[in-house]
């Protein structure tokens, strides 16, 4: 019996199973027949510690998206400055706070000649060889760097003027390429606005406006983690209403200080040794990965960025000038990679989460209501504890959290694509396992009625599989559903009677092998319910 770590029971029996067909080409796991078209998804980053790392996972997953942007952008924390001797200030910004007073400033936070984003994609480079044996769909380096555009870095929060990285979010917004645009904002959302704005501006007092208007809002969907510059409040809300805006609550907590509320099972994956053996030591793309204490800045001199720095106490580090706004870590342990959730639902995992926000998947689930407590700690606090309840607290529900722990399923998966990147034979490496519905995946029954499920799963390195289905519990149905012989490749679903036309039940179909890692991939089946 499965159950989550958060309390929800999977419906969720397992048995050993070897399917007998495996489906592999060029040497490479291929896309199977459930399987919709890739995600088309721009990026768009801050130079931020996490969002280093973030990019690092985000690339391991570029086969299952199609990438269309790799765009560098300003925020509240991070922005370069014009140049030219200009001074600026936002009030309540973190220069602003923390007992600081260092702006108005010409520049915040942003290395000269900050490349972060081409020095990633330069070390995927060097990894590709490897990559592409175990996967034939990762996009060639040369693909990723044509992506690569600077945004409106300038100041945070300005969209008064077109950029390389607004033009191409123009572009692909008003191209005739079909499916959404998923945009994300880990950073600040002035690149965005500003595409946004320079659509405005050419078609608002045109015939062609309401089209225009209509297409954007069909097509785009913004991915953010939180409104970083005030530009989503200021400007793209109010002139844009109706954009998808899906921010995702309730999943794995990706972030800074995860360690420090993880289950014992999640911190064992977070652990030094842990970070060195499946990540750091891993290739080109590992030596950029930042943990504790690796004595690296992003920017030489960055008061708040003490992460590098080892052999001092926190009361040592402010001593010393640093913001201290969560107590220090072992070397070498986990740092964070907070914009995860932003991509990890764009995955072709079988879970379908870009497809619809509150579906979920290992990025967490939209809320409709969320009741979200905002990130906000006493700095004269910083506790192990205090810190652990503030930390803990960033995009969880003030009510039980149900949803699935999928972190350590999310983890062995990650660390599973950073072997890959230093293995050059097929045979030196776990892959994920195939696993079908043999039918559609949506489908209709009536109150009372059974119906029968088909699925089918293999695995490329003839692993043994654990298989089972259970019940996801995002559905507009929210009471337990019978699942038969949940143990096998055909399971009975019996539809509640009190199950009213119009509701929802999701299915999964779940194998997880027997490799190192162990890896897992699902297939949601949607039931609606008909009407008697």
């Amino acid at each position: 019996m499965i159950k989550s770590t958060k309390g929800l029971v999977h419906k969720f029996c397992l048995c050993l199973s070897m399917a007998v067909t495996i489906f592999i080409h060029n040497g490479a796991w291929a896309q199977g027949p459930n399987d919709s078209p890739r995600p088309r998804i721009v990026i768009t980053a801050d130079p931020e510690l996490d969002d280093n790392n973030s990019l690092i996972r985000f690339l391991l997953y570029s086969s299952d998206v199609q990438v269309e942007g790799l765009i560098y952008a300003s925020s509240g924390f991070h922005w370069k400055g014009d140049g030219k001797g200009t001074k600026w200030f936002v009030p309540g910004r973190e220069y602003n706070r923390f007992g600081q007073d260092k702006c108005p400033c010409e520049s915040w936070r942003w290395a000269k000649d900050e490349r972060f984003i081409h020095d990633i994609v330069e070390a995927y480079e060097k990894a590709y060889p490897n990559l592409k044996v175990h996967n034939a769909n990762y996009p060639t380096p040369e693909e990723l760097k044509s992506k690569v555009r600077y945004g409106n870095i300038d100041f945070d929060g300005d969209i008064s003027k077109d950029t390389p990285g607004s033009d191409l979010i123009r572009s692909l917004i008003l191209d005739e390429k079909p499916g959404q645009l998923y945009i994300t904002a880990w950073g600040g959302q002035s690149t965005i606005a500003r595409a946004l704005k320079s659509i405005q501006e050419q078609y608002e007092y045109t015939a062609q406006w309401e089209s225009v208007r209509n297409k954007v809002l069909r097509k785009v969907v913004l991915l953010p983690s939180g409104d970083q510059d005030d530009t989503y409040a200021k400007y793209i809300k109010p002139n844009w209403k109706g954009i998808d805006y899906r921010q995702f609550r309730e999943g794995p907590n990706y972030g800074y200080g995860a360690q420090l509320r993880a289950t014992p099972g999640n911190a064992k994956l977070l652990t030094p040794a842990w970070m060195k053996e499946n990540v750091t030591d891993r290739g080109p793309l590992g030596a950029l990965y930042r943990v504790w204490g690796d004595g690296k800045q992003m920017v030489k001199g960055d008061i708040m960025d003490y992460f590098g720095m080892t052999g001092y106490t926190d009361d040592q580090l402010r001593k010393m000038g640093y913001v201290v706004w969560m107590p220090v870590q072992p070397k070498g342990s986990w740092l964070g990679e907070g914009d995860n959730p932003t991509f990890m639902n764009m995955l072709g995992n079988g879970l379908r989460a870009h497809e619809f926000g509150p579906y979920g998947g290992w990025g967490g689930r939209e809320l409709s209501d969320p009741g979200a407590e905002s990130f906000s700690f006493n700095l004269s606090d910083t506790s192990q504890q205090a810190m652990a309840n503030a930390l803990g607290s960033v995009g969880q529900n003030k009510n039980v959290n149900t949803f699935p722990d999928f972190f350590a399923t999310a983890q062995q998966d990650f660390a599973a694509r950073m072997k890959w990147t230093t293995k050059s034979k097929y045979a030196d490496a776990n892959h994920e396992p195939l696993v079908k519905i043999e039918g559609p995946l949506e489908v209709m029954a009536s109150p009372g009625e059974t119906i029968r499920l088909n699925g089918s799963a293999s695995d490329p390195d003839n692993d043994k599989m654990a298989i089972g289905w259970w019940q996801f519990k995002v559905g507009t149905y929210t009471n337990d559903v019978i699942l038969s012989n949940a143990n096998t490749l055909q399971c009975r679903v019996t539809i509640p009677k009190d199950a009213k036309a119009g509701q929802t039940i999701h299915v999964v179909l779940q194998a997880s092998d027997n490799g190192t890692p162990s890896l897992t991939r699902y297939q949601r089946v949607i039931v609606t319910v008909r009407a008697k």
